[in-house]
């Protein structure tokens, strides 16, 4: 590796850079927020950052499953590992497209390049025993009765507004192209990888890898990404300013700056939910405590002050 290498960076865009609350999430829209979600990452690339890029896909993948729902007995039914691997692409896609379009307004001569990324869980994870996360559309008691008669699914209660397919999300352990990904920035282009936290695979005895119908947090998976790469910094983008504690309630309190162990502390106080926090938390004690040097944790639009120390919360060591 060449001494004069530049800092890498790992951005993970979370699920709001594509569709936003109360949107329908039709493409012209997602095309829209995608280009509001590049401005962060062309600062960065200013900056002398290498990126790369990881995204969340809960929306278009629960679309997604809609679709097969609604096809079902018409077209093959496509299972869960296929249709986030379609969804890594076409996201893939529309930020590929919207940030060389504005590379090329910035006279910058970067390519971008989307890798379609299988990550690596292990087949006894205790998730696979326990699914936990809910996916695709809301059906009825008596639907969801039915699915888990004739499919095997499990369903649960989600929210009074109806039953949802739950599916483990085990740990992600390993990127299988992440020797692609770090030739690309040897080269200088910009990548996008992991996208909804990669294409679920487990390695058979042989080696042969195989695609399972789990889903795999962004957030966790961006860390194990930012790791295999020798990335310095990991900043994972959300729908709020920075993190909190006691958050939502009266005596809730901004973190500016905390260290890994005070993150591990509020994680076992249970300050941060596996539903939000929780996981970008995690990941970020997984990255600092096996060599990254800070993380942060910030909105899309708040990306140049949480870099200047003015924004967000920011993890170190």
């Amino acid at each position: 590796m060449s001494k004069t290498r530049k800092k890498i960076i790992v951005v993970a865009l979370g699920g709001n850079a594509l569709i936003q609350d109360g949107e329908k999430g039709t493409i012209q829209e997602q095309f829209a927020n995608t280009q509001k979600s590049v401005e962060g990452i062309i600062y960065c690339i200013k900056k002398g950052f290498e990126v790369v890029i990881t995204h969340g896909n809960g929306p278009q993948v629960g679309n997604m499953l809609l679709m097969v729902e609604l096809s079902h007995g018409i077209v093959p039914e496509l299972p869960l590992g296929m249709c986030v691997a379609d969804t890594e692409g076409t996201i893939g896609y529309m930020i590929q497209q919207t940030l060389a379009n504005r590379l090329q307004k910035e006279h910058i001569k970067k390519c971008v390049v989307t890798i379609l990324t299988q990550v690596v869980v292990d087949k006894d994870d205790n998730a696979f025993k326990n699914p936990t996360k809910p996916i695709g559309p809301f059906f009825t008691e008596e639907e969801a009765k039915k699915y888990t008669r004739e499919r095997g699914w499990k369903m649960i209660e989600d929210s009074h507004r109806g039953y949802r397919r739950v599916v483990a999300s085990p740990v992600p352990l390993k990127i299988i192209e992440d020797e692609s990904v770090k030739r690309l920035l040897e080269a200088g282009e910009i990548v996008i990888a992991a996208g909804g936290g990669g294409i679920p695979v487990i390695s058979k005895e042989d080696g042969a890898l195989e695609g399972v119908d789990v889903v795999i947090d962004k957030d966790l998976a961006s860390s194990v990404l930012a790791l295999n790469i020798k990335a310095n910094y990991l900043m994972m983008l959300t729908g709020v300013d920075k993190v909190y504690v006691n958050f939502g309630e009266p005596n809730q309190r901004p973190l500016d700056t905390i260290t890994v162990k005070e993150a591990e502390e509020y994680l076992a106080e249970g300050q941060f939910p596996a539903g939000s926090m929780g996981p970008k938390i995690q990941a970020a004690i997984n990255f600092l405590k096996e060599g990254g040097d800070t993380v942060y944790i910030t909105a899309i639009d708040k990306v140049r002050e949480a870099i200047a120390g003015k924004a967000g919360t920011r993890i170190i060591p």
